[in-house]
């Protein structure tokens, strides 16, 4: 039953993740947090940031990694099945639609329709992960993260996988600095 869980959830969110990509994260984490419950909303911001990181089409990757994680490789291939098929099979029908109504107005508003809807599947799945933030960080700390993130990418021109790296080596040093402070604490109290 796992497996036709996991195909199920992929394949919905293949299926009504018009705007590429980025448009459909928002659907694969409702199907994984919400409604499967197979991870929670950090873990699902961890992979989604590692998952933006690494070159490729950011769907395949995170259907692959959830899928291996609820059921191993079966699942991996699965879930990224699920998740390309749709695509492939839409894609075909809409290329062939589209070439024959291409001068029809409604085919041009229809193409233009996607974008917002899209940009709002964004706004909102970047407002939840920006409110899950402010829980571990703080307020101030994720508006700065936020705004350093923007001026970096839109002004200054880095590429997202940069920040993303800069950010996960920030982390990991902090976590390091925390873990031998701690340590040092610990052999302060034991030796007195």
């Amino acid at each position: 039953m796992k497996q036709v869980h996991i195909f199920i959830a992929f394949f919905r969110s293949g299926m009504l993740g018009f705007g590429g990509g980025p448009s459909a994260i928002p659907l694969v984490q409702h199907e994984v947090v919400r409604v499967y419950k197979w991870m929670n909303d950090d873990e699902f911001a961890d992979v989604l940031a590692l998952a933006n990181a690494l070159p490729g089409p950011i769907n395949t990757k995170m259907a692959g990694y959830i899928g291996w994680r609820v059921g191993g490789i079966i699942g991996m291939l699965n879930a990224i099945f699920a998740t390309v098929v749709p695509t492939v099979t839409l894609m075909i029908i809409f290329l062939v639609l589209l070439s024959a109504y291409k001068d029809k107005p409604w085919v041009t508003g229809m193409s233009q329709a996607v974008l917002p809807v899209a940009g709002v599947l964004m706004g909102i799945l970047t407002w939840d992960f920006i409110k899950k933030s402010s829980q571990s960080l703080g307020w101030i700390y994720t508006l700065l993260l936020v705004f350093g993130s923007f001026i970096s990418m839109q002004l200054l021109g880095l590429h997202p996988a940069i920040i993303i790296a800069i950010l996960l080596i920030i982390a990991l040093s902090a976590r390091k600095n925390k873990k031998s402070l701690s340590e040092n604490k610990e052999k302060e109290r034991s030796s007195l």
